[in-house]
């Protein structure tokens, strides 16, 4: 998970969902809540151990460590990567993205007039976003902890990808950058971002999806696609689409599509 957290196009919840932890994710951040500070405050240590226990303390902490740890590893070679060979790079996030997005509406079982036009709705707000200058916002740790609210909610979003949302806000490369140094005040900002964005959105984005599933993933599959006029746009300032371009997007795609398949044959021997 840790490493497709990083790759903007793979979701580390679709991870999650190939290796069978992906309620168990779920069900542990949803149970979030403050009752451990309460009954804490009232030294109820019954209640502070029943609250603990109710979000599955071994599992979030095992699994943090490890998203951490690639977060570590990984870091470095992407900031080489989009330094050094940034068409291909940039194109292949071009394919994974395409590819993602394609899987989402793929997840909609009865693509109603209401779908559609929820698509052509998120399209367009997401090919407007991609057209701002981000680049505007800068760096402050205000800024950093708006990203983690928004990026880290993708991680209960199986077909949604955090780092793609961070790239889309200019925060990617810089908070790579910042993992990389170990600037902690950068991490500590972002990573408090996503815990609050996560304990604020994560049952409205529940509720959502329960009950109104196929306009939302629509919506989500429009908004997708319409931001990839970021990448397009960076792949023609860094050198354009060449030869080069289109065989790192096929490759993206073909990564996006063998996943799809993992996942369903996960599912099918469940």
């Amino acid at each position: 998970m840790g490493i497709c957290d990083i790759i903007p196009g793979v979701s580390g919840g679709t991870i999650a969902l190939i290796t069978g932890i992906y309620e168990r994710l779920v069900t542990a951040i949803g149970n979030i809540r403050p009752q451990a500070v309460v009954s804490l405050a009232k030294r109820d240590w019954d209640g502070v151990r029943t609250a603990v226990a109710a979000v599955d303390p071994k599992f979030l902490i095992t699994l943090g460590a490890g998203i951490g740890a690639a977060a570590l590893l990984m870091a470095n070679i992407i900031l080489i990567l989009l330094e050094s060979y940034a068409v291909p790079t940039y194109s292949f996030f071009f394919g994974l993205i395409i590819a993602s997005s394609a899987l989402i509406l793929l997840e909609v079982e009865e693509r109603t007039t209401k779908v559609w036009l929820f698509l052509v709705a998120g399209f367009a707000g997401g090919f407007l976003i991609a057209g701002l200058s981000p680049a505007s916002l800068g760096h402050s740790l205000p800024v950093l902890f708006f990203t983690g609210m928004v990026a880290l909610c993708a991680m209960i979003l199986p077909g949604i990808s955090g780092a793609y949302l961070t790239l889309l806000l200019n925060q990617y490369e810089y908070l790579l950058g910042a993992v990389k140094s170990l600037s902690l005040p950068d991490i500590i900002a972002y990573m408090a971002g996503g815990v609050v964005g996560l304990l604020l959105f994560s049952k409205a984005l529940k509720y959502l999806l329960k009950h109104h599933h196929g306009v939302m993933l629509g919506c989500l599959t429009g908004l997708m696609l319409g931001s990839t006029r970021l990448l397009a746009d960076t792949i023609g300032t860094a050198g354009g689409f060449t030869l080069q371009a289109y065989l790192f997007t096929a490759v993206g795609i073909a990564v996006i599509v063998l996943m799809e398949y993992a996942r369903r044959r996960f599912a099918a021997a469940r």
